[in-house]
């Protein structure tokens, strides 16, 4: 199986700030002439977001979700010296070096509960996707998706893997039932759980998985502060994913249990 390989561009111009969330993620072009949405690796969680960010959204592209093209996004360090803005200024300062693009999506729109479709299928493998990589941020308040050319683009999985903050107990994470599902923005839809289940513990292999995690840059997890090698720490994401991945009963029942108490 070929490898993850995301390809690297160099932020040529900072566009606009996009105010969403804490994270000030931006509007920027880059050298290959197209508009990224750039998450910075001096924002809130700093590197933690972006690792969590390429591994959701790969494991999601793997999986047969629409998302956007993910990028490594080169910042110089002379990058932004003649922003306005001081909070900008001191985020781009702290964000030298390799951060991560996502391809924009030119007159995409959020996703919008009350008016966009989304068939049962489609509702119940999203919903297993935030429940295995424990994503917090799919909710009615931000859905976390777009619809563009009439079909749902997944985005923004920076929020996922929260054990990674601690590292503490990533064994119990990995086999925990996930109740914060209950606020999932499509659980009221999901009515396929099961058979999402089924086909993506099919779909996911070690080989898969491995080679997903071997994409994460030796850069941010260096950077996390933490004591180890960076094998060792890409080998705990791996660990995670394969152990949560064969207890996904334990979380499947609890988005099952959640949705009985919506519908």
């Amino acid at each position: 199986m070929n490898e993850v390989a995301l390809r690297t561009v160099q932020v040529m111009q900072y566009k606009m700030p996009l105010r969403e969330g804490g994270s000030l993620p931006a509007l920027a072009l880059a050298d290959d002439g197209f508009n990224y949405v750039i998450k910075f690796r001096g924002a809130g969680q700093r590197e933690k977001a972006l690792l969590a960010e390429l591994l959701g959204g790969e494991i999601a592209r793997f999986l047969g979700f629409k998302v956007p093209e993910l990028v490594f996004a080169r910042l110089d360090p002379a990058f932004g010296q003649t922003e306005g803005d001081e909070e900008i200024q001191d985020l781009l300062k702290s964000s030298q070096g390799l951060n991560l693009g996502l391809h924009f999506l030119s007159a995409a729109v959020n996703f919008d509960p009350a008016a966009d479709a989304v068939s049962s299928e489609l509702a119940s493998a999203v919903v297993w996707l935030d429940a295995y990589i424990t994503n917090v941020d799919r909710t009615f308040r931000n859905t976390n998706m777009l619809m563009w050319h009439r079909e749902l683009w997944l985005i923004d999985h920076g929020a996922s893997f929260i054990f990674h903050h601690t590292w503490e107990n990533w064994e119990k994470h990995a086999k925990s039932p996930f109740p914060l599902i209950k606020d999932h923005v499509l659980l009221p839809r999901a009515g396929e759980l099961e058979k999402a289940d089924e086909k993506f513990r099919q779909l996911l292999n070690p080989e898969a998985l491995w080679n997903i995690v071997q994409s994460l840059p030796g850069e941010w997890l260096e950077a996390m502060g933490e004591t180890g090698a960076m094998e060792d720490w890409k080998q705990v994401y791996m660990d995670f994913l394969l152990l949560r991945l064969k207890h996904s009963e334990t979380f499947l029942n609890e988005a099952q249990h959640a949705r009985k108490a919506l519908v």
